[in-house]
């Protein structure tokens, strides 16, 4: 129950979104005929209220938004794509249909490149499901994977931290409508990229809309998340959830970008039951933050060669480090704003580009 002087955690109302979003709507038979009624072989991932599916499904062209809105689904020109449909489980609590709406709420609500689009949604029955664009690969893939992290030079990484960013920031200052939206909810499984490596912000089941004339803090305590590693220390002890509870979520994400594996990775576990984010910190204060850099951006830096796509430049390195350093600081209060971490990043990016400029210089 909300208390009195809180802001409640949860969309005003989703149904007030009916009428207006009338062109998203997709029946349930299609999505079923594009899941094969939801089969195991389209199945790509399940969380604790949700399952993703794959498929190939018609649907309104997005692309025509503005001159359709309203209209009835059935009279709109359709296309044909890959999507990824997010299939909340049958609403038998009130739980899973506060995520649904919060989630459709924001996605009708936002349009920035770097935020996953929503291509529909159904509510059918005891059915609640999105359908999104199509991403080609995610942050958690690489991860996992020593061999494709091998492809992510320390230019692309950059690239992909910048794209995140422009959203939060997005999110956190740039809404035309509303004062800001809080993640709430940042990990490594809410990053994804389509083909071109443009990165995308997903999973806003737990967002918090902070309306204008607000202070920029809410109360919404939680008592579960989906991994512990990621959560602003401030806000789970105190319920105080503000921008800079992402900022910190997020300063965790570029120290997995940086060294190339998960939060709670064994290795570091081994030495904080916090892991990454203690460990890291740790070895900032001590000078030693170099030695947690990820080993194949370590080996492409020390070719004594002039190779554009070799490692990391050390000023942009050290850029990098210091401003995720500030984003785990472990008071809201010492953490930089999104727009500041933005212009970190792309200070980074300038020195790693010119150091590339350089190289090919030289060789001319």
């Amino acid at each position: 129950m909300k208390k009195s002087g809180q802001i409640c955690c949860f969309p005003l109302s989703g149904f007030l979104l009916w009428e207006k979003f009338e062109h998203l709507k997709i029946r349930l038979d299609d999505i079923k005929l594009a899941t094969d009624n939801f089969s195991d072989t389209y199945k790509n991932v399940s969380v604790g209220y949700c399952t993703w599916y794959n498929g190939d499904l018609d649907h309104f062209d997005k692309e025509k938004l503005s001159s359709v809105e309203g209209e009835s689904s059935s009279e709109l020109p359709k296309r044909r794509n890959k999507v990824n449909i997010k299939r909340f489980f049958p609403k038998d609590n009130e739980h899973e249909e506060e995520l649904f709406f919060t989630e459709l709420e924001v996605l009708t609500s936002v349009k920035h490149d770097n935020i996953g689009t929503l291509i529909g949604f159904c509510v059918e029955g005891f059915e609640m499901i999105l359908v999104t664009e199509k991403f080609s690969n995610g942050l958690k893939y690489y991860l996992r994977n020593v061999r494709t992290m091998r492809s992510l030079t320390w230019e692309k990484r950059l690239k992909i931290c910048i794209d995140l960013a422009h959203a939060l920031s997005y999110l956190h200052s740039e809404i035309e409508e509303r004062k800001m939206i809080i993640h709430s909810n940042i990990n490594h499984a809410k990053f994804w990229w389509d083909e071109n490596l443009v990165a995308k912000i997903e999973g806003f089941e737990f967002a918090v809309f902070i309306p204008p004339n607000q202070n920029d803090e809410v109360l919404c305590k939680r008592t579960n998340f989906e991994s512990k590693y990621y959560v602003d220390p401030e806000y789970e002890k105190t319920g105080k959830l503000k921008r800079e509870s992402d900022v910190y979520s997020f300063g965790v994400v570029l120290f997995e970008i940086l060294c190339g594996r998960y939060a709670f990775n064994q290795s570091y576990l081994k030495e904080s039951e916090k892991g990454l984010v203690h460990v890291a910190r740790q070895n900032f204060c001590n000078g030693t933050i170099e030695e947690m850099i990820d080993p194949i951006l370590k080996e492409k830096t020390s070719i004594k060669s002039y190779d554009p796509n070799r490692g990391a430049n050390k000023d942009s390195l050290h850029t990098f480090m210091k401003v995720a350093n500030q984003c785990v600081a472990e008071t809201q209060d010492h953490r930089p704003t999104m727009k500041v971490v933005l212009k970190e990043l792309k200070k980074a990016l300038i020195f790693q580009v010119c150091q590339v400029c350089l190289c090919v210089y030289s060789l001319q």
